[in-house]
């Protein structure tokens, strides 16, 4: 197979991912720890989008763990967004 078309197979099945494993509202007693922390704070900005159109989907896991959820949670918004490492760049001095 041509690498375009894994790419592509694999970014289908990757957002089949997300979209299917949004925080749910009050459907379970699970505890969710901090794999679904990431999840969730990867899928964050999607649930948001979708939120804004009226989609009744939870943000967070109600029952979570707490606080490594929590971290897990951060540390997929970061993920998603870069975490402003793009931002950095190099100066060139003066006299260089």
């Amino acid at each position: 197979m041509k690498p375009k078309r894994i790419f592509i197979g694999s970014s289908l099945l990757l957002v089949l991912f997300f979209v299917t494993s949004c925080a749910p509202v009050g459907m379970t007693q699970q505890e969710y720890g901090f794999l679904y922390g990431i999840v969730h704070g990867f899928i964050s900005p999607f649930i948001l989008i979708a939120k804004l159109f009226g989609v009744h989907i939870g943000l967070y896991a109600e029952h979570n763990t707490g606080s490594l959820y929590w971290l897990g949670f951060i540390l997929g918004l970061v993920l998603l967004l870069g975490g402003g490492g793009s931002s950095y760049t190099t100066r060139r001095r003066w006299y260089d």
